[in-house]
């Protein structure tokens, strides 16, 4: 069996800090955290108060976690990121370099100064988390313009809609498409056509506002989500961008007028899912192709 001093011995070695944090947020004790590549020593923090060392926000979350974990009586599992803003005494300004944690905390079965008490065991993430924003990242973005994919417009769109449902706050699409891209492609090659879809994404970029969520939809189709723009609002918005999409392809391709068609709608109180206001938008856009394209016609 092991003795007190081998037991203390084996909690020191450990590579991740071990925190034994109070109900009221005080470090009652820290152990381990010797992987130097990911830590500092922290057994300075013993006996302060988290609200003595940490931003009232920051102070706050941990306080409910530690709540949770101790009225759970089970192991809570949560992410975070910590940074110079969120340690008091250092300066506000400057870039926010962000470390990113997993807690694992689980409540005590006994009280440590007359308190009740969890162990929190903090792990560095960082790489890991990095590593999956990039993949999401590169899972959301088209790699040939740039702009966000069908998957991301999936995820913001539905935010879209559940924040219009609950507030009404007005959402207008637009979709649009090259109007005889094939020709295009057929005439003057592949590589033709993609300088097209690459200087539409400039344009877009270029002339819309920084509210304005621009995507890849999938082959020459793009759509624009407008948030807080109803449709007298962004019919405007789009017959501008049509315009400076087709004089930019003009100097582009030098003299072939090359246009785009695009249909508008806007999310209504009856939309039971994103794929209705797509589908009134959609309608549009077939609308504009049959009154003879390079038009955007408002659903």
């Amino acid at each position: 069996m092991l003795d007190f001093g081998q037991i203390q011995s084996i909690l020191k070695a450990l590579p991740d800090p071990v925190f034994i944090l109070t109900r009221s947020g005080r470090y009652a004790a820290i152990f381990g955290g010797i992987d130097t590549r990911y830590y500092h020593d922290g057994s300075h923090l013993v006996g302060q108060s988290m609200s003595d060392v940490l931003a009232d926000e920051k102070t706050a979350w941990f306080l409910q976690v530690i709540e949770s974990a101790l009225a759970r009586r089970s192991l809570v599992v949560v992410e975070y990121a910590l940074s110079g803003r969120d340690i008091k005494g250092l300066p506000d300004e400057g870039p926010v370099s962000e470390i990113w944690f997993e807690g694992r905390v689980q409540a005590l079965d006994f009280q440590v100064d007359g308190e009740d008490a969890v162990i929190w065991v903090a792990s560095n993430i960082s790489q890991r988390h990095d590593l999956e924003v990039q993949l999401r990242q590169q899972s959301e973005t088209d790699p040939l313009t740039g702009l966000s994919n069908r998957r991301h417009m999936t995820a913001v769109l539905q935010e879209y809609l559940d924040v219009f449902l609950r507030y009404g706050s007005p959402l207008s699409v637009l979709i649009f498409d090259v109007d005889h891209f094939k020709t295009i492609n057929d005439n003057f090659g592949h590589d033709a056509g993609d300088k097209v879809l690459v200087e539409i994404a400039a344009v877009c970029r270029r002339e819309l506002r920084n509210t304005d969520v621009s995507l890849r939809f999938g082959g020459d189709e793009f759509v624009i989500l407008m948030s807080h723009t109803t449709p007298d609002v962004a019919i405007k918005l789009a017959e501008r961008l049509r315009s400076q999409i087709e004089m930019a392809l003009h100097e582009l391709l030098v003299g072939l007028s090359v246009t785009i068609s695009g249909g508008l709608s806007a999310l209504a109180q009856s939309d039971t899912g994103t794929d209705d206001v797509l589908k009134r938008a959609d309608a549009a856009l077939y609308q504009a192709k049959r009154l003879g394209r390079n038009r955007v016609i408002s659903a």
